[in-house]
């Protein structure tokens, strides 16, 4: 089945797009919450409609968004605003909230297991660290590896996988919300499904599990699948978009995929991405199995103490006309069907959707031929241009990191949106 091919079958990664915007310095800077008619809306951009309410809308991970659907639909609609579906400003504005803070990366020192980096630490975070002595260990500039800022690494007699997993587990849970807002203490052998492995990239041995909430403040690679579920009717295209649930820790409220699910230790993409479907969906076995993955996009966003390198694992499903999504975990509070043009209006125009959900919906949107040729063009000129005027990929890296590979050698092919932009490989950052 295609789905089983995921993550090991010539995977396209959103190469000059990360390489555009990873790089760019963070100064651009987003309000965490705002309320205004049409609020959303890019800064350059204003709404036409007297008639439009207030709606609150919340770019932080925390703060939960009321609007509605309502909403949704009005703002998206094409004569809602004099803009074009030609404009590109608004998904650049998108990306660029997922790559925040590259000048910062000088405040983070590598995080080191049998000389390999998995991850990097805020050097002011990594102050609380050092009281556990029996777990991490603090080596001083060039002793190891040559690094010139130091490194911190796990204490020599933490030699096994288990080992590490249940220690960090208990400095994670010792440092609790206070210092890591989320943690879940997921430690049980019944939540272990729930646990990140930690690992230098992807496919390699894991060195150990790491709680979720905590990935970011260790600086871990972590890895999910989303996926945009569409259906074709009268020669058009919709989305099928969920609304988070306002419970939910992160981004409650806010826009989402119709399945999305980060990749925990010991489980397959291709599972995954079912098991996802059925959990959020209600999307049985028969319909997820024909699933078809079609990209990779990293990302990189330093935000205070928290690094996150992420990676998503990109599937479209075509669904039938009479299925209707049903959500089985509580997760999501409701699903609606919209036409992709105003899906990608609801992108350019908004803030309404969780953030690197903006660039897998991106990544659909051009593959499937909107914006027309000419915007892609124009795109992949502008993406260029940065590219270029920031020199080589190499120069995206993190100074310190190993320059990791990824080509169908090892199961991946890195190109662009929708192969617009092909390469033969990924130094990562």
């Amino acid at each position: 089945m295609a789905v089983h091919m995921a993550c090991n079958n010539n995977l396209h990664l959103f190469n000059q797009l990360r390489r555009s915007t990873a790089i760019a310095k963070a100064s651009h800077t987003f309000p965490s919450t705002f309320t205004t008619s049409f609020s959303l809306l890019s800064a350059q951009i204003s709404a036409t409609k007297s008639t439009s309410r207030p709606i609150s809308v919340s770019t932080s991970d925390s703060t939960s968004s009321t609007f509605t659907w309502d909403d949704v639909v009005r703002i998206s609609e094409p004569e809602s605003l004099s803009d074009g579906l030609s404009d590109l400003k608004g998904y650049f504005d998108k990306i660029k909230i997922c790559n925040r803070g590259s000048d910062k990366k000088h405040e983070f020192v590598p995080f080191v297991i049998e000389d390999q980096i998995v991850g990097y630490i805020h050097n002011r975070f990594a102050e609380n660290l050092r009281k556990f002595h029996n777990v991490f260990t603090f080596e001083p500039k060039n002793s190891n590896g040559g690094f010139e800022s130091g490194v911190v690494t796990l204490h020599s007699s933490l030699g096994t996988p288990e080992d590490r997993t249940k220690a960090v587990g208990e400095v994670v849970k010792s440092l609790g919300e206070e210092l890591i807002p989320g943690i879940r203490n997921e430690l049980t052998i019944v939540d272990s499904k729930q646990l990140y492995p930690v690992t230098s990239s992807f496919g390699t041995p894991t060195f150990f599990s790491l709680e979720r909430a905590a990935a970011p403040y260790f600086g871990i690679k972590a890895y999910g699948v989303h996926m945009n579920g569409y259906v074709e009717k009268g020669g058009e295209k919709f989305l099928w978009i969920g609304k988070r649930s306002r419970t939910k820790s992160t981004y409650p409220g806010m826009l989402d995929h119709l399945v999305a699910g980060g990749l925990p230790h010991g489980i397959a993409c291709g599972e995954n991405i079912i098991k996802e479907c059925e959990e959020e969906a209600g999307i049985p076995r028969t319909i997820s199995s024909s699933a078809i993955p079609v990209g990779a996009i990293p990302y990189m966003d330093i935000d205070g103490y928290r690094y996150k390198r992420d990676v998503l694992f990109c599937y479209d499903l075509k669904l039938p006309e009479s299925f209707i999504p049903k959500n089985e975990d509580g997760e999501v509070e409701s699903f609606k069907l919209i036409p992709v043009a105003h899906a990608a209006n609801a992108i350019r125009r908004t803030y309404l959707f969780k953030p690197n959900c903006c660039l897998v919906i991106i990544d659909f949107l051009f593959r499937h031929g909107l914006p027309s040729s000419n915007s892609r063009g124009a795109f992949e000129s502008k993406a260029q241009s940065r590219s270029t005027s920031a020199g080589t990929l190499e120069a995206v890296s993190h100074g310190h990191d190993s320059r990791e590979k990824w080509t169908s050698n090892n199961g991946m092919k890195m190109a662009g949106i929708g192969g617009l932009f092909n390469s033969g490989g990924l130094a990562s950052s």
